[in-house]
Order: C-alpha cells, then sequence, then structure tokens
C-alpha cells in the first residue's frame, strides 16, 4: 500500500475542531462509578450516533475543501459518524466497510445520505479498497482532523473535572488516544492510558519499533479494536511521546459489560467497555481523578446478550 502523506495534528487542529464539535454536539455526562475510588465514567454512548467517532467526522467534514467529495473506510462507528455529518453538511461521503462489519451498524449508515460499500472480509481489505476510490480519503484514525475531533473529549474534561486526572480510552488504531494526547500536552496535568485488544496490538508495536508495524491480528467480538495501522500512520507518533499502554481480552471485556449493565444500566459494545475492562482487570494505576471513557454502545442483542452470558441475573 502507497504511504500517504498525513501531518500530525497540532493546536490549531484541536481548535478548529473544538468550535465545530462543540457548536453541532452537547457534552457527554461525566457520572461517577464505583470502578475505583473516585472514578468517573465518560458517557460517549450518549452521542447521537452511538459512539465518539462523530467528533472526527464533524472535523474531518468540516475541513474539507468545498464541494470535495470524501471516501473513508470504517469498522462501523466512524460510518456512522461521517453519515451523520455528510448529512449536517451536504457533503458528498462514501462509506466502505467489510463484509463482516457487525449489522446494526451497516443497517444504521445506510439510514443516512452515504453511498455505502462493502468489500473485503477484513478491515484493512476495506480500506485498501476505499483509497481506491474517488476522493479524499478520510481515515478513522490518520487524519489529523479526525484525531482533533476525538481530542475534543478532553475539552469537554476541561469544564466536567479538575486534575489531575488519569483518562483511560480504547485503542484501534489510535486516533482517539492520539486526540487525547493532543489535549493533554497543552493541559499538563493529565495522564493517558489506551487499552488495546490483546488479539490486536498493532499500535503498542509500532510505538515500541519506532515506525509503523504490521503484527498478527486475531478475533474478537469488539469489532472496533481489530486491524493493523496504514503505513506512515501518524498515531503512533502522537501517542508514543504521552501515552502508557495496555491490553485487555475478550473475558475481561464481558466482566466490563456485565459491570456496567448491573451498576450503571449502560449497554456498551466491546471496544467502548475495553477501557473499563483494564480498570476492573486492575492493569491502570491512576494518578489523580480517575476518568475512564466508554466509547460506543452499537452492538446487536444477540452479540451483546451472549457477551455478558445470556443472562442478566448477576455478574
Amino acid at each position: 500500500m502507497t504511504v500517504r502523506p498525513v501531518r500530525p495534528p497540532g493546536p490549531d487542529d484541536l481548535d478548529r475542531a473544538w468550535r465545530t464539535v462543540s457548536a453541532e454536539l452537547a457534552p457527554t455526562p461525566l457520572v461517577p462509578s464505583g470502578l475505583a475510588p473516585g472514578a468517573l465514567l465518560k458517557l460517549e454512548t450518549f452521542q447521537p450516533t452511538g459512539a465518539f467517532k462523530v467528533r472526527g467526522a464533524l472535523a474531518a467534514v468540516a475541513a474539507l475543501p468545498e464541494g470535495e467529495p470524501a471516501v473513508t473506510a470504517s469498522a462501523g462507528n466512524h460510518g456512522l459518524g461521517m453519515g451523520y455529518a455528510a448529512a449536517k453538511a451536504g457533503a458528498d461521503v462514501t462509506v466502505v466497510v467489510s463484509t463482516r462489519a457487525s449489522q446494526v451498524k451497516v443497517d444504521r449508515i445506510r439510514a443516512f445520505p452515504v453511498r455505502l460499500v462493502q468489500h473485503g472480509t477484513t478491515y484493512d481489505e476495506a480500506e485498501a479498497h476505499a483509497m481506491t476510490l474517488p476522493g479524499r480519503f478520510v481515515s478513522p484514525y490518520n487524519d489529523p482532523a479526525v484525531i482533533a475531533g476525538q481530542g475534543t473529549i478532553g475539552r469537554e474534561l476541561d469544564r466536567q473535572a479538575d486534575g489531575p486526572l488519569t483518562v483511560v480510552a480504547p485503542v484501534g488504531g489510535g486516533g482517539l488516544v492520539a486526540g487525547l494526547c493532543l489535549w493533554a500536552r497543552e493541559r499538563g496535568d493529565v495522564r493517558i492510558v489506551g487499552v488495546e485488544s490483546a488479539v490486536s496490538r498493532g499500535v503498542s508495536a509500532s510505538v515500541a519499533a519506532g515506525r509503523v508495524t504490521r503484527v498478527e491480528v486475531g478475533d474478537t467480538f469488539a469489532d472496533g479494536l481489530p486491524g493493523n495501522l496504514e503505513p506512515g500512520c501518524v498515531t503512533p507518533e502522537v501517542i508514543g511521546r504521552t501515552a502508557e499502554l495496555t491490553s485487555v481480552t475478550d473475558d475481561q471485556i464481558r466482566a466490563a459489560l456485565r459491570l456496567l449493565f448491573h451498576e450503571h444500566g449502560l449497554v456498551a459494545e466491546g471496544a467502548g467497555a475495553a477501557a473499563v475492562a483494564a480498570v476492573l482487570a486492575g492493569k491502570v494505576e491512576a494518578a489523580g481523578r480517575l476518568v475512564v471513557v466508554v466509547s460506543g454502545r452499537n452492538i446487536t442483542v444477540p452479540a451483546y446478550t451472549a457477551a455478558i452470558g445470556g443472562d442478566t441475573g448477576g455478574h
């Protein structure tokens, strides 16, 4: 795959993204949790698309030259965000997903005014195909406007939580944690912890190697997390200077889903509960107040009930 020239985001990108996102989206709730002493949950499940990805999509569509079409690849939630942004801005957007993408996400993307293309059986194959299509490619993670858009979670936390903070968030391609790192560097009293799936650790491998490194990707029901990084991806560079990285197993994510349901009445998808899973498994040491990002809720009923064990009678 050809290496695209992508610049790392800077403070000006975060400022622009904040103006766009704060004008369109209400701040998501920050609620107390017994997950850990003083823990707070940042509920991106309350976004209009059910996931944080709408932030980066709004910022990216706002940054498009007037009239230029956009094409993107998605495991689902970024496609939903791009659909939402396209509807708001009247933009011309094509979304490519794999044939194995979550059906609930695919059905919801179809409801937006976008062209939906299904190609390949993995996110990597969908992404490679999307890059061959006409239009400006908007990566769900390797794009300065997208990364900055995800960083607007931090700008909301400026108004919701006094520091110092430890903010824990999931890592797939790294756009969310890179955005949080961009914000954390300007604030100065924030520690960022990123949580990967144990079967897909492309970001941590790339950070360790100092360059984008391909890894073997295993199966996980947390469909927003697995996949390799685009060659030349900037997220490891942004993350490596600021964040700490850890990983969780599917069983640990299932335990987090059960906790969110029983203790908070919250539904989350697998990727959305990864940060909660890391805290619950004792993989995060908090410095200051602990903020845990619950990043998305878009999961089918059968997948959800199977993940939490098919019952709601106890942990």
